[in-house]
């Protein structure tokens, strides 16, 4: 049981580090023509993580730095699937 605990945990680590990359190949690529492999990847990789994102985005507001935000839910997520995974 703890395996597939930890196989799940692990799986989804690689889809939030698939949705940091994605998103920021939106910021330095430009918005992903509709229908393409990288559209299909976010939809996808979003409709994954966005219901464990969002109740913690409501809890910890993206950081502003001028014109930067900074969002502490990605990274208290991670860090949370990273101590589970080290208590597994």
């Amino acid at each position: 049981m703890l395996a597939l605990i930890s196989t799940v945990l692990l799986l989804f680590q690689f889809l939030l580090i698939a949705r940091a990359l994605l998103d920021w190949s939106t910021v330095l690529a430009g918005p992903s023509m509709p229908g393409s492999f990288r559209d299909r990847a976010i939809r996808v990789v979003h409709t994954v993580t966005e219901p464990v994102l969002a109740p913690v985005r409501k809890i910890l507001p993206p950081v502003r730095f001028g014109a930067v935000g900074i969002d502490l839910s990605f990274i208290v997520v991670f860090a949370v699937v990273v101590l589970l995974q080290a208590i597994i």
